[in-house]
């Protein structure tokens, strides 16, 4: 008999969409009507540690904490949350500013990487100046079981309550935690696909969620600086709800990473780990 499929969870944190977005009027080509829309809105967000700047990222301004977590762990510019002594957020409008200051031996890495990002909310590897930079060498993972197939049914419409945001104005990706019970927990929004996934893995870390067993779901295709990003937050299996690369899932095959597309229409396609490595 089928398992019942996981009920979701509620969403914890939840942002009103509001908070992130303004409306604004506009006008059909011809000039004849008139409206207006809600749109989500983005700011420049200048990240400094121990006082030297590091990157200009284009973010939606919520869970700005979140995000500087997730966006050290997931860049490798710290290996551990407690690498973080402070974090000091200031501005207004559409610039903002973090001030961070993170252990000695987490900046030493940081200087020797002579590493100098301006960010968009597009790309997540602008900036790094080398090859070994673009392609680290990260520790392959143990191992997980693939999740049940009935925690993915319905998935891309379970995960609406997750993207207040989205539903409200569209324009942004968002990026889902689901447990080791297939519960969805938590899920973050932001323009840039890579930002929603920080947002995600820094909430993770602050609420301290376990993922052990657990899964990510990103609603954008999912690129190199995705499955790297997981990897380092020590996340074992990836969805995603567009396709992914060939470098992508290469990546995922090389580095033990449950690699899942959940196509629109047809069934999840296991990309990771490869069909000869599976029972």
């Amino acid at each position: 008999m089928k398992a019942k499929r996981p009920a979701c969870a509620a969403p914890a944190l939840e942002t009103p969409a509001p908070a992130a977005s303004q409306t604004y009027s506009y006008s059909n080509l011809e000039y004849s009507e008139s409206d207006s829309t809600a749109l989500a809105e983005e700011v420049a967000l200048a990240i400094a540690y121990n006082g030297i700047s590091q990157a200009v990222m284009l973010v939606t301004p919520t869970d700005l904490e979140d995000f500087i977590v997730g966006f050290s762990l997931g860049s490798g510019i710290i290996e551990d949350a407690n690498d973080i002594y402070d974090l000091q957020l200031s501005g207004s409008g559409s610039a903002q500013y973090a001030q961070v200051t993170i252990a000695n031996r987490a900046f030493w890495n940081l200087k020797q990487q002579r590493r100098q990002l301006a960010g968009t909310s597009g790309c997540g590897l602008c900036g790094v100046e080398a090859v070994e930079q673009a392609l680290p060498d990260l520790k392959v993972l143990p191992g997980a079981p693939l999740p049940p197939a009935e925690w993915l049914d319905g998935l891309r419409q379970r995960i609406g309550a997750f993207q207040p945001l989205g539903q409200h104005c569209g324009a942004v990706h968002a990026a889902v935690f689901m447990n080791d019970r297939g519960e969805l927990l938590l899920g973050r929004e932001d323009i840039g696909r890579h930002n929603a996934l920080d947002k995600l893995i820094g909430g993770l870390v602050r609420q301290n969620i376990s993922i052990e067993g657990g899964l990510a779901i990103v609603t954008s295709r999912c690129s190199l600086e995705l499955i790297q990003k997981v990897l380092r937050a020590g996340i074992q299996t990836l969805v995603s709800l567009s396709s992914p690369t060939g470098l992508a899932v290469q990546w995922a095959r090389r580095h033990n990473l449950n690699l899942i597309h959940l196509p629109q229409k047809n069934a999840p396609r296991v990309y990771s780990p490869a069909l000869e490595n599976q029972a």
